[in-house]
């Protein structure tokens, strides 16, 4: 299962609801995307300490997945349908629904656009 930005932040916040999920997968992956994201906002967060510490600890636990030039093949399909569409989505969730086809993973997400885009399962919870 691949974590979405929300996601990855309401387990670092332990949210209960979202650890009963993640318990039952087999693979936890985090696209490379999420992390800039998670950085970003933890670099602007009053428990910055807290969050970096979390994160030093967790990354070792899941998979950090890059963006490869097969990604960009997802990415360029994606884009195109969804234009075709007329249903946008933010570039990095494009990035991370281009991972999460090209990985075979659902992803763990509130954002529901995600479900606008073929061959992709968003799980939320």
């Amino acid at each position: 299962m691949i974590l979405d930005t929300n996601a990855l932040s309401a387990m670092a916040d332990g949210e209960a609801a979202i650890a009963v999920v993640l318990r039952q997968q087999k693979r936890i992956a985090l696209p490379v995307i999420v992390l800039g994201e998670f950085r970003y906002g933890i670099a602007q967060s009053r428990h910055r300490n807290d969050y970096e510490e979390w994160l030093t600890r967790t990354l070792p636990l899941v998979d950090v997945l890059s963006v490869i030039e097969q990604t960009t093949e997802h990415y360029s399909a994606i884009c195109v349908n969804l234009r075709r569409a007329g249903k946008p989505i933010p570039t990095n969730d494009i990035w991370i629904a281009s991972l999460a086809r090209e990985h075979g993973l659902p992803i763990l997400s509130k954002d529901g656009h995600f479900d606008d885009v073929a061959g992709v399962k968003r799980v939320s919870w």
